[in-house]
This record gives C-alpha cells, sequence and structure tokens, in this order.
C-alpha cells in the first residue's frame, strides 16, 4: 500500500480549460425541455462555468484532506480512501459507489461516521470508513485486463479489507456498489457482519405475465421501473454491448462526457428543473471531472458489459442470490428503481431494516447525506441487538 494524492497536471487543467473554449456545439431543434437529452442552453451555462469558474485546485485540496492510497489486488490498482475514527471501537464500514458515481458520494459522510460525537451523535455510533473507487473507475485505473464483474470486484474487497486488518466489517454500497454488497454478504459472510444497501431492483417473481392484479404503489413502482427500461436505459444498453466505441467520443470531448454524465443526475435525483437542484454544481463537476481526468468513460463503462446479465434491460435479468448475512435496505423515492417489498422478501429473505424515505433519490450521499448517514447508524445498531 502506498499513500495517495491527487495531483493532477496543470497541462492537463488547460487543456480542459481549452477545450471547453473551442467546443463545437451541434444544430439544435428548438425544444428546451430534457425529454430528447440535455438541452443545450443549459449545458453551454453549465460548461461555461466549469471552464470559468469552477476550481478544480480548491477541491483538491480539499480532498487531499483525508488520507488515501493505492494498491495491487488481483493485478488491478485500487485507490481508496481510509479514515479512521478516534473511538478505537468502531466499526469498520466499507462505502462502494457505483456508476455515474465515485467515492466523492460518500465523502460528505466521513465526518459524521467516523465522529459523530463532534456531528451530534454518540460515540457508540463510530466507524472506521474504507471508499475504494471500483476497478477502472477514477484513480483505480488504468485496467489491464477484462473480468472484472461483480463477484471479482467483491472478492477484490474482502481482500482489501483483510489488508486493513479487519477480520469484521460491514459493507454498503449504492447504484453496482449495492450488488457488490450483497455479493459480499454471499462470499464473505464470516467477516461481513451484514449488507446495507440503498439500491435494489425487485422484478416481479415468475412470469410478469401471471401477476393478476396489483395494488396502486405496487403497480406504480413497477411502472416507474417499466418506464426506465423503455425511456432511460439507452445509455445502460450501450455501455453494456459497446463501450469501447462509446469510449472514444467521451474520453476526446469534456462537454460530451458532461452531457452523458450530468443527463442521469437530472433523471435519477430528486430534481425538478436542473440537477442542481438536488446536487450542488461543484460537486456535479467534481464528479465528471474525474473521469474526465483520469480518461475512464470507457473503463468504467466496462462494468455494465461485464455484468449484462444483472442489468434490467437483459434479456433474461439474474437476481443476485440470497445474503446469508443481515441486510438492510434504504429507499428514496426519486431512485428510478422502487423496489416492492413483498418481492423483496421473497428475494432476500434476511431483510432486518426497510426505511421509506419521502425525498432524495439515487445519490443520496449528495442529496441527502444526513439521512443515509442515519440509516446506516440504525443498521449497525440492529445488527448489534440481533
Amino acid at each position: 500500500m502506498r499513500p495517495f494524492r491527487i495531483e493532477i497536471p496543470q497541462a492537463d487543467v488547460d487543456d480542459l480549460r481549452r477545450r471547453l473554449a473551442e467546443v463545437r456545439w451541434p444544430h439544435e431543434a428548438a425544444a428546451e425541455g430534457w425529454e430528447r437529452g440535455v438541452p443545450q442552453s443549459y449545458l453551454r451555462e453549465l460548461a461555461d462555468y466549469w471552464r470559468t469558474g469552477y476550481d478544480w485546485r480548491a477541491v483538491e485540496e480539499r480532498l487531499n484532506r483525508y488520507p488515501q492510497f493505492v494498491t495491487e489486488i488481483d493485478g488491478a490498482t485500487v485507490h481508496f480512501l481510509h479514515v479512521r475514527s478516534p473511538e478505537p471501537d468502531a466499526t469498520p464500514l466499507l462505502l462502494t459507489h457505483g456508476w455515474p458515481g465515485s467515492f466523492l458520494e460518500y465523502v460528505d459522510l466521513i465526518g459524521p461516521l467516523t465522529d459523530p460525537s463532534a456531528h451530534g451523535g454518540e460515540a457508540a455510533d463510530a466507524f472506521h470508513v474504507v471508499i475504494p473507487s471500483l476497478p477502472g473507475f477514477g484513480f483505480s485505473s488504468p485496467l489491464t485486463e477484462t473480468g472484472w464483474g461483480i463477484p471479482r470486484i467483491a472478492q477484490a474487497w474482502a481482500e482489501l479489507m483483510g489488508l486493513l486488518g479487519y477480520d469484521r466489517y460491514l459493507p454498503q454500497g449504492t447504484d453496482f456498489g449495492s450488488w457488490v454488497t450483497i455479493t459480499l454478504g454471499v462470499l464473505d459472510p464470516g467477516h461481513a457482519l451484514g449488507a446495507h444497501v440503498n439500491f435494489l431492483i425487485t422484478p416481479p417473481p415468475g412470469d410478469p405475465r401471471n401477476l393478476g392484479p396489483l395494488d396502486a404503489e405496487t403497480g406504480r413502482r413497477l411502472g416507474r421501473l417499466a418506464h426506465f427500461v423503455a425511456d432511460e436505459s439507452g445509455y445502460m444498453k450501450i455501455q453494456a454491448t459497446r463501450p469501447r466505441t462509446l469510449s472514444y467520443a467521451l474520453t476526446d470531448s469534456p462537454v460530451g462526457q458532461l452531457a452523458w454524465i450530468v443527463e442521469k443526475f437530472k433523471e435519477w435525483t430528486d430534481s425538478s428543473k436542473s440537477p442542481e437542484d438536488a446536487v450542488d454544481r461543484d460537486r456535479l463537476l467534481t464528479n465528471v471531472s474525474l473521469y474526465w481526468f483520469t480518461r475512464t468513460a470507457g473503463s468504467s463503462a466496462q462494468l455494465y458489459y461485464e455484468s449484462a446479465q444483472l442489468l434490467p434491460v437483459s434479456d433474461t435479468p439474474r437476481q443476485p442470490p440470497p445474503v446469508p448475512v443481515p441486510l438492510g435496505v434504504a429507499v428514496f423515492p426519486h431512485d428510478p428503481s422502487q423496489p416492492v417489498r413483498a418481492w423483496a422478501d421473497q428475494a432476500f429473505p434476511n431483510i432486518v431494516q426497510w426505511t421509506e424515505y419521502d425525498r432524495g433519490g439515487h445519490f443520496p450521499g449528495l442529496e441527502q447525506p444526513d439521512l443515509l448517514v442515519d440509516d446506516i447508524r440504525r443498521f449497525a445498531r440492529t445488527l448489534q441487538r440481533l
């Protein structure tokens, strides 16, 4: 393991600003809504702020206050934050992001999780926090080989926690990180205390044509998932089939990378007119900047290719196996996946905590960090009582 600092060369920062100043904008019809994709008027203004108002160096300085490391696991470079609590008996907590997120999703949780006494909480709720970047994402790059699907990542995370000296730990995840977390509960039950997720897909059990009458809420949730598959999942189909072809455009055009990601923050967050209704503009641009500076549009998309059978656009989507450890689920109303509790109980019989929130979306660590912190704390307390 080697200490790591984020130090993007000034030439790369200058190159980004140059490219943003010389964007070749497409002709566009007069439609200004988001139905056809990101509106050009919005994207022009955001790109201009990225070039003239956003301060990467200030962000870099803030992120470098957290202890960061890189190590090699199974032939891959793994970047991670490791922040130990001042409480010696704190529970090790492993936090895993997804796409189009990054370790940044959890940065605002570090203080309350590691030092709850300094943030209005109780010392008994303290955690030692480990936040890795998925292989092929951000500073966990470049990938030198294929095959990095969910099981292999889970095995790598189990090895990472062992290298850090943690015999028992609590995994938590969002998006792809939720599948990694659930898989850790399956592959490493002797060390994983439980599994906490804030993203869960619950397709109807059996043949969907034989469901029979549904109550109104189940029908609404199933309809939301159907709308996602029909209208919002084009990105998923491309990344699951031709990630390399897509990568050339996104790696060469910062505005292309920006549009590709910002669209998802608009569709999947608790926002109305723009993503900034839910996520701070600088946080959003920092997340996009990580993909841009590390040239990981293509390598991050490889995870969709490796995990195609898990995706809801698959002809035969495959559910993760039931976890033998206790499972906690936090449901945020503006997430495109709205799990159905009755179907979840059939697929995951060990659910011990299920919380439905009235606000927040797919990125709760950025949108509603206090709610996510509280849910993780309560789940850890539940595990202590079991």
